[in-house]
C-alpha cells in the first residue's frame, strides 16, 4: 500500500515541479515580504485627529495631539469627515463631538483616543497597542491576511490546475484500469499541498514577525494553515473534477473570489458590522487565522469539530466525484 502511495507522491511532485508551483510560491513569499518590510510598515498610519473648540480658553495645557480651532463652523466642518474627533469646551464641561463612521469598532477607538488626549494620557498610546508595538501589530495583521489569501487562492487553483493537466495527459484514464487506490490518488496531492503550505506559512511568519515572535505563534498558525489548506485543496479538486475545462473553472473561481472571499476581507480589514457575516464559514477561518497571529485563545471545540467534519465531507465528495470521472474516462 505504501509503495503505491510513494509512487503517487513522486508523480505529483514532478507535476508540481513542471508546473513551476514552487517557483511561484517562492516568488509570492518574496513579494509579500518585500511589501510588508519596505512599504506597509513604513506607511504613515495617521492617528485620529482631535480638534479642540475652546472659545473661553479654559484648557490650560493643550496636548500636542490636539488641534485648536477658534471658529465653531470650522470645528464642525473638521469633524464632519467621520474620522476626526472633536472636544467641545464651550459649555465649560468637555463634550465629545463626532459623527458616527458606521463602524462601531472604529468609533470606539476614536472615543478612547480622544479621551486619552483630553486626560493627558495619550503619550505612548499611539505607539503601543496592547502588548504589541504599532509596527508589530501591523506586521501581525498584514501577514495573517496575506497568508489567508495565499491559501485561499493558491490551494484552490494549484491542485485544480494539476488535475486538469492530468486529464489532458490521460493520467486519469490510465489509473482507471490500474489496481491503485482512488483515495491515495487524492491523499498524495493533499499531502504535498499541505506540506508546501505549512513550509510557506512558517517562512512567511518567521521572516516578517522575526524569529522569536514567529516561533511563538507558529504552532497555532500551523493548525489554522492546515485547516484552510485542506479545505481549499479539496474544494479545488472537487470543482476541477466536476467542471469540464479550466476556462469554466476560472470563471467559477472568479465568482468565489468576488462573492465568497471579498466580504470576509472587508469585514476583517475595515471592521464593517454585518450581522450575517457570522454565518459565513470563511469568516470564522479568517478570524481564527488572525487570532493565531495575535496569540488569542484558540477557538473552541465546536469550531474544530465543524472544520474536521467539513474536511471529511469534502474528501468523501471529492472521492465520489473522482470515481465517477474515472468511470467516464474508462
Amino acid at each position: 500500500m505504501w509503495r503505491g502511495f510513494i509512487h503517487f507522491l513522486k508523480k505529483d511532485f514532478r507535476l508540481m515541479l513542471s508546473g513551476k508551483f514552487f517557483i511561484l510560491a517562492f516568488a509570492s513569499l518574496i513579494l509579500y515580504s518585500c511589501y510588508i518590510n519596505f512599504i506597509y510598515v513604513n506607511m504613515d498610519q495617521e492617528i485620529y485627529p482631535v480638534y479642540l473648540y475652546d472659545p473661553q480658553g479654559r484648557q490650560a495645557a493643550v496636548s500636542k495631539y490636539m488641534i485648536p480651532l477658534d471658529d465653531r463652523e470650522d470645528f464642525e466642518k473638521a469633524c464632519a469627515d467621520q474620522y476626526s474627533v472633536g472636544i467641545d469646551l464651550s459649555s465649560g464641561k468637555p463634550e465629545l463631538y463626532m459623527l458616527a463612521s458606521g463602524i462601531d469598532t472604529i468609533d470606539n477607538y476614536r472615543i478612547i483616543w480622544a479621551e486619552a488626549v483630553l486626560n493627558g494620557t495619550a503619550e505612548g498610546h499611539a505607539d503601543v497597542i496592547g502588548t504589541n508595538s504599532k509596527e508589530m501589530k501591523s506586521r501581525r495583521e498584514i501577514t495573517a491576511e496575506f497568508l489567508f489569501f495565499e491559501l485561499s487562492a493558491v490551494g484552490f487553483l494549484g491542485l485544480a490546475s494539476m488535475l486538469f493537466k492530468e486529464k489532458q495527459m490521460g493520467v486519469i484514464r490510465v489509473h482507471g484500469i490500474l489496481p491503485a487506490s482512488r483515495a491515495m490518488f487524492i491523499l498524495s496531492k493533499l499531502f504535498l499541498f499541505l506540506l508546501s503550505d505549512l513550509i510557506f506559512a512558517a517562512l512567511l511568519t518567521v521572516w516578517n514577525l522575526g524569529l522569536w515572535h514567529g516561533i511563538a505563534v507558529l504552532p497555532a498558525v500551523s493548525v489554522q494553515t492546515g485547516i484552510v489548506s485542506l479545505m481549499m485543496a479539496l474544494t479545488g479538486f472537487l470543482c476541477a473534477v466536476r467542471l469540464p475545462d479550466f476556462k469554466q473553472f476560472s470563471l467559477f473561481y472568479l465568482v468565489i473570489a468576488v462573492f465568497v472571499t471579498t466580504p470576509v476581507f472587508l469585514a476583517g480589514q475595515t471592521g464593517v458590522s454585518w450581522g450575517w457575516i457570522v454565518y459565513h464559514p470563511m469568516y470564522h477561518l479568517f478570524a481564527a487565522m488572525k487570532g493565531a497571529y495575535f496569540s488569542e485563545p484558540m477557538p473552541g471545540l465546536p469550531y474544530y469539530a465543524a472544520c474536521f467534519g467539513a474536511i471529511i465531507l469534502l474528501f468523501l465528495l471529492a472521492h465520489r466525484a473522482f470515481i465517477r470521472e474515472m468511470a467516464k474516462e474508462g
